[in-house]
């Protein structure tokens, strides 16, 4: 198997038929075989139709009690046997060509990590304001959202995602591969020309200009080296309406 896709997903019923299908054209698409592609999703304990949608589309269910993100991207990472793991939010949609892109780029030997960035569902003044600033932070620190990928063996090299975190798991697992291609002479890598649809609905709860709260809180979780504040986590990740 080359390419396992894992999706992390609690009630996700509403989001996960798109991101599927999306997927779906991509392996169609993929010069390797639609058959080097699997899709796992993990399931953290959903109390929807999460499970039964994805078994419907044909993909690999695995039930992660857990309640913790960070677990059910490692419990589905567990799960598979691609080559090279990617990883992507369910309420995303993937680019038809993300697949031959990744591939390319891996087979180069030049990357440890890659993200393909996103591109917002919608858009709005605010929205089009957040996504510009944005910018500089992805430049200057290599990191973006979107459809992530790495080989199996650097993911297993560096402990996978930190399940002692209950957000950001996914800005310290590229930062701990950045860490690891050093020493190997590799880097990390952005392939913009495969964006991945982004979900606005974290803006749609909580407002489009809440980015700016939010950075507020970010930044001093960089200086202080601190991303376990619970409150925020429950409010904003884990208790959000689902």
């Amino acid at each position: 198997m080359r390419f396992s896709i894992i999706i992390p997903a609690y009630n996700e019923e509403k989001f996960l038929p798109r991101l599927l299908d999306s997927i779906e054209i991509a392996r169609s698409k993929y010069s390797g075989g639609r058959d080097q592609i699997e899709v796992i999703v993990a399931d953290n304990s959903s109390t929807d139709r999460t499970a039964e949608v994805a078994q419907a589309r044909g993909a690999r269910v695995v039930t992660i009690s857990k309640r913790r993100i960070a677990a059910a991207r490692n419990g589905g990472a567990r799960a598979a046997s691609g080559e090279i793991l990617c990883f992507i939010d369910a309420d995303s949609a993937v680019h038809p060509e993300s697949f031959e892109a990744i591939d390319r780029a891996m087979k180069t030997g030049r990357y440890i990590w890659g993200v393909t960035g996103f591109v917002l569902e919608r858009k709005s003044f605010a929205l089009l304001l957040t996504y510009v600033l944005m910018i500089p932070m992805v430049f200057v620190t290599g990191l973006d959202s979107g459809l992530s990928f790495c080989r199996r063996e650097d993911f297993e090299s560096v402990g996978g995602y930190d399940e002692s975190r209950m957000y950001a798991e996914d800005v310290i697992l590229p930062l701990a591969l950045r860490r690891l291609g050093r020493e190997r002479g590799q880097k990390t890598t952005r392939l913009p020309q495969v964006k991945a649809l982004g979900s606005t609905r974290k803006f749609d709860q909580f407002g489009d200009w809440h980015y700016f709260w939010m950075l507020g809180h970010v930044i001093k979780s960089l200086l202080t080296s601190n991303w376990h504040d619970e409150k925020l986590a429950q409010r904003y990740w884990y208790d959000s309406g689902r």
